[in-house]
């Protein structure tokens, strides 16, 4: 009998698979089409414990019980259709644990669905790629307790190791894994925008190549930007098409594309009433993106003025590594709210010092500055948008002329900075006692008697403007 099952072995399927077998246990496999199924044991399985099956019973029946089966199929109705077809060979007590990028409330209903029928759901967020799921991905289960204490052995085994321990911990009860997992991916949405913003005005304001970008972006890596995204940063920009000799990212179309889950992030910010601004902005970055042919049919139509003045190629340099810095903590800050604000809205009771902590390795957000803000939350839980804190003040602060700067230089040479201006005016509000909201609420109203409040007196009040 095998440890453990795995249905789809797409890629990252496939390598978590390798992963799993890597760690001395056996696993049972099945994909809806067989042929790849058995691709997959002619060659990189070939002489492993990884078994195939053709059918969906025959797999059931080769695992130990409890049964622990993980889906690692495309997420939305794919999953429902397979749950579906595994139910009826299943028993009280199995275990059925979805890895992919599931939206969280979808978990939420199928944890209902299982325990209905007697059987545990774990909903499991992955980061890391193709790599990560290979070498060892950042794991985020979340939903039955008793279910991951049945396969944490596993998970803890197969998941990144840093100096901090493995890269996986249980994040809460109902669907709080992929609660996680989808801020995760809306803060990466905000960090690769931010860095593709900076990589926007080297090139068209420093008229930086791509090998120069990637020797500096190399020099980042090294110091407080580091992280994963930097360091594959550097070897993109140093990469060559080997057809024409020019660096391949010159040549990919700028329309970038999507899978939800940044969406997902926004929507659910919004629904929470936090302002997660600079993660919206990011998301609407790539929408800007995807439409190409109005962007350039638009742009031959204005003229832009640009200016006569040369640019401190050093200054500006350190300037942009300097408004990353700020932009990275701000995107973070953001996400970390709306995570605080979930956990307590759905009773999903997550540690954000214990999630900080297993986003040290495998996954795409990797990076120097958690341990920072793992310090920050360690001092003070309720401190959870970490801005609430002398130390991030100062961190910030020292970096606002930068930022102003940055953000300056963008609009003077018609360069869109989406999230670079919207942490920075995210900052500003935050930071500032009093806002313009008086004259929203006047003229609500207004028009619509809505009333409102007033700083000198209790109670609410309306006026007759006319």
């Amino acid at each position: 009998m095998n440890d453990i099952g795995l249905i789809g072995l797409g890629v990252m399927g496939k390598n978590i698979v390798l992963n799993i077998e890597d760690k001395g246990y056996s696993v049972s496999v099945y994909n809806r089409t067989y042929q790849k199924t058995k691709d997959f044991i002619e060659n990189d399985a070939k002489g492993k414990r990884i078994f195939a099956y053709s059918d969906i019973e025959s797999l059931v029946k080769s695992l130990c019980r409890p049964r622990k089966i993980l889906l690692m199929v495309k997420a939305g109705q794919p999953v429902d259709d397979m749950i579906q077809k595994l139910m009826p060979f299943l028993d009280v007590g199995d275990i059925i644990i979805d890895g992919g990028n599931t939206y969280y409330l979808d978990t939420t209903r199928r944890i209902r669905e299982a325990n209905a029928n007697k059987i545990l759901y774990l909903g499991m967020g992955i980061s890391g790629g193709e790599e990560g799921a290979l070498k060892g991905p950042s794991i985020m289960p979340g939903g039955s307790k008793e279910a991951y204490d049945l396969v944490k052995d596993i998970l803890l085994k197969i998941a990144a190791q840093t100096e901090s321990g493995p890269c996986c911990a249980y994040m809460g009860s109902d669907s709080a894994g992929h609660f996680v997992k989808m801020i995760h991916n809306g803060i990466e949405y905000g960090i690769m925008q931010a860095m593709s913003e900076t990589y926007d005005i080297m090139n068209k304001v420093l008229k930086l190549s791509a090998y120069e970008i990637g020797d500096i972006f190399e020099r980042w890596n090294d110091g407080e930007l580091n992280s994963y995204l930097m360091e594959i940063s550097y070897k993109i920009m140093r990469h060559r098409d080997k057809e024409t000799g020019k660096p391949t990212v010159e040549l990919i179309l700028d329309k970038a594309g999507q899978k939800g889950t940044g969406k997902w992030t926004v929507q659910t910010a919004i629904d929470m009433g936090i302002p997660a601004v600079s993660l919206s902005a990011a998301l609407q970055g790539r929408t800007l993106s995807y439409f190409k042919e109005d962007r350039v049919k638009i742009s031959q139509k204005i003229d832009k003025r640009y200016p006569e003045a040369q640019y401190d190629k050093e200054k500006v340099i350190e300037d942009l590594k300097q408004s990353l810095l700020f932009t990275n903590l701000i995107l973070f800050s953001q996400g970390l709210w709306l995570m605080e604000e979930g956990s307590k809205e759905y009773d999903f009771d997550i540690d954000i010092s214990e999630v900080l902590k297993i986003w040290k390795g495998g996954c795409i957000i990797r990076s120097k500055m958690l341990d920072y803000m793992r310090d920050v939350v360690n001092e003070d839980r309720e401190n959870i948008n970490l801005l609430d804190n002398g130390r991030v003040l100062d961190f910030l602060t020292d970096k606002l002329d930068s930022v102003k700067y940055v953000t300056s230089i963008a609009k003077d040479n018609y360069i869109p900075a989406v999230v670079h201006n919207s942490a920075l005016d995210y900052f500003f509000s935050m930071t500032e006692a009093n806002l313009p909201a008086n004259f929203i609420q006047a003229q609500r109203d207004f028009f619509g008697a809505h009333t409102y409040n007033r700083i000198d007196k209790e109670g609410v009040f309306h006026t007759i403007w006319e």
